[in-house]
């Protein structure tokens, strides 16, 4: 049953994937870019819980908590960097 899982969420995280890297490449805008890339980061870190739950083992957790803290930090880094330059309505 294990294998079972294991194919089904192999083939969604591949699709997921693709669509990140499909976003990457094509995105219009630099904040599509960075969110596609965070989205990259997660789909990773799910990929390696789901290797983890299978082999039953934890060698992986930091590794998910370190990718989690830096998808967090660049997304809100970059969020921060395209709000400040926005000029706003009041100022000319």
């Amino acid at each position: 049953m294990m294998n079972v899982v294991l194919a089904v969420t192999a083939v969604i995280f591949s699709l997921a994937a693709a669509g990140a890297i499909l976003r990457i490449a094509r995105g219009p805008s630099l904040l599509d870019r960075v969110l596609a890339a965070d989205v990259l980061l997660a789909i990773l870190g799910g990929a390696l819980c789901v290797d983890m739950a299978v082999n039953r083992h934890l060698n992986n957790l930091m590794l998910v908590v370190a990718i989690s803290i830096i998808g967090f930090i660049g997304s809100v880094t970059v969020a921060r960097f395209v709000a400040d330059r926005r000029v706003k309505p009041n100022e000319s």
